[in-house]
């Protein structure tokens, strides 16, 4: 008989790993945020493959070109559909993408919804804006969906991206040790998440909530159940509307 350990083990094998390429013009942005902890562990595991190409690879003269002027004038300098058309076509070369995204602050807003959802895709491409964002035949015809991330302008979509990928990634099975800690996180079922605590149970005269340390498991769910809505009143408190409208 398998053990627990190895059972796992053994299901993580079977499962294709997901693919998120990320097109962009300073790859060296996102050096960093997917070397390290729970992305770097993830795809270590073999979990997710997460590539990352430099669009100016793409580029079709001798400077590297991916940006150029706007038509009718105005500030400000406009991503080409050239580069980017051409990274696609040898991307969709290798194997069809379920979403092609482009990360924009006027796109659909990112939530815990959202990211269960694309957890469940097998490969995705996310395309990083900068400058002026990019040439709106990109938008029409080459990608499939966009995102936002807040309603805020950064200087470009790396950092959109690390997130968008950070949150997908995280909920993959295998890729937390307690994959029923990503299930207990906020957003996930419309509340906020509880407070927490941890030792000691008193610092400095600040005392841990008895319930918690009462040991009666349907009290303590109570208590978080009932402090989950309260913080989501207080803090959030169109999730609640939100699901009260459904």
């Amino acid at each position: 008989m398998l053990t627990f350990r190895k059972a796992c083990w053994t299901f993580t094998c079977m499962i294709k790993a997901m693919r998120i390429d990320i097109i962009t013009i300073l790859p060296q942005l996102l050096e960093g945020p997917f070397n390290h902890s729970i992305l770097k562990r993830a795809r270590d595991k073999g979990l997710v493959e997460i590539e990352v190409h430099n669009l100016r690879d793409y580029a079709t003269n001798k400077q590297k070109q991916v940006d150029d002027y706007a038509f009718g004038g105005g500030a400000g300098m406009v991503m080409m559909i050239e580069p980017i058309d051409r990274c696609l076509q040898h991307l969709q070369s290798q194997r069809q993408y379920d979403e092609i995204i482009y990360l924009s602050p006027d796109g659909e807003r990112f939530d815990q919804p959202m990211a269960n959802r694309l957890s469940t895709l097998q490969n995705i491409v996310l395309l990083a804006g900068h400058y002026k964002g990019v040439d709106e035949r990109v938008r029409q015809h080459l990608i499939t969906k966009e995102i936002s991330i807040g309603d805020y302008v950064l200087t470009g979509g790396e950092l959109p991206a690390a997130v968008v990928t950070d949150a997908i990634v995280r909920l993959l099975p295998g890729v937390l040790s307690d994959e029923t800690s990503a299930l207990t996180d906020s957003f996930q079922d419309d509340l906020l998440a509880p407070p927490v605590y941890t030792r000691p149970a008193e610092y400095k005269g600040w005392q841990v909530p008895d319930v918690l340390l009462s040991g009666h498991t349907q009290k303590i769910t109570e208590w978080r159940q009932q402090q989950a809505e309260e913080r989501t009143r207080q803090r959030r408190p169109h999730l609640l509307d939100d699901e009260n409208d459904n």
